[in-house]
């Protein structure tokens, strides 16, 4: 770990959506619709799309079937002349052995970056420091650089601290973090202390301009998925210093990301099918909100989707 090359294609700054997975009447992958739709935020300006993370069902999808997502995402995204936009894969699990294995997979499929959230069904037998050596022996062994990805909605509270972060970014091929925690100071403090090409993202749509205010280089946000244009523009309007503009169009999506964040994938799945045609349900044993969590989905995005639909 001496050296640290940069990666062939760093990621650039910007809105990264990740993606819901979408699904037939048989419960099938709806190949049709994930290409339409990653083609939709293509053509939205999004800098780049995750593929099967938390938005997207991961832990819902066999090894199969996330090969398969990424491939027919890549396909849809090169045919529309995006050829260049970055694909995030995806690739957590309990076992070092089987997150090597899905990276080879996310690369041989497609994918330019692999994003991976700690270890955590085994909690107690695991320090930080064998979290850390999960992480160098996946990147020592992945041939598309990787992602932390910081979720402690996902793995049992464990929240990697920013010095944990540091360190896992030491290695040559750990090239950015996603962080779903919503903690600003950290997202700070690992931007001052990141190697140059790091990519420093918040994980939710409420806190785009709040990350950025630090030094962050984006978001990778699952309400992105029916907002991307706004979500850009806020980023645009921080890069030219409009700040006051900035800071109104971020209420405006916050107030429709606190629908998300209560009603989690599901309720972004539902917005989807509310505005745009299209979302279906998710995989059992998850479904769609309830009848009054719909109604408050479509309040909820009201507002958003009619400046979305604006832009």
């Amino acid at each position: 770990m001496s050296s640290t090359p940069t990666p062939a294609r760093p990621l650039p700054d910007g809105v990264y959506v990740p993606t819901v997975a979408f699904f037939k009447a048989d419960d099938e992958l709806d190949l049709e619709t994930t290409q339409r739709h990653a083609v939709h935020l293509a053509e939205s300006g999004v800098a780049g799309l995750v593929i099967h993370g938390s938005n997207g069902e991961a832990v819902h999808l066999s090894r199969e079937e996330r090969s398969q997502l990424i491939k027919a995402t890549r396909a849809a995204v090169d045919q529309a002349d995006h050829h260049l936009l970055p694909l995030i894969a995806g690739c957590g699990a309990q076992s070092t052995r089987e997150v090597i294995q899905l990276c080879k997979d996310a690369a041989d499929a497609g994918a330019n970056y692999a994003i991976v959230l700690p270890p955590s069904y085994y909690g107690g037998l695991l320090d930080m420091g064998k979290v850390v050596q999960h992480f160098f022996d996946v990147a020592d062994r992945s041939p598309i650089p990787i992602m932390i990805y910081n979720y402690p909605g996902a793995t049992p509270g464990l929240d990697l601290s920013s010095d944990t972060i540091l360190k896992i970014g030491q290695h040559p091929n750990v090239w950015g973090v996603k962080l779903t925690c919503g903690n600003t100071g950290k997202l700070a403090r690992v931007v001052d202390g990141c190697k140059d090409g790091f990519f420093v993202g918040g994980g939710s749509a409420d806190f785009i301009l709040q990350g950025l205010v630090v030094g962050g280089n984006g978001t990778i946000a699952g309400t992105a998925n029916l907002l991307p244009k706004i979500c850009i523009r806020i980023c645009e309007l921080f890069q030219t210093g409009d700040l006051k503009e900035a800071r109104r169009l971020q209420a405006i999506v916050a107030r429709a990301d606190w629908v998300a964040i209560q009603t989690g994938f599901a309720g972004v799945k539902a917005a989807l099918q509310i505005y745009y045609g299209y979302g279906g349900e998710p995989r059992k044993p998850c479904t769609l909100p309830s009848t009054e969590q719909m109604q408050m989905v479509r309040q909820g995005f009201a507002e958003a989707m009619a400046l979305e639909q604006s832009l």
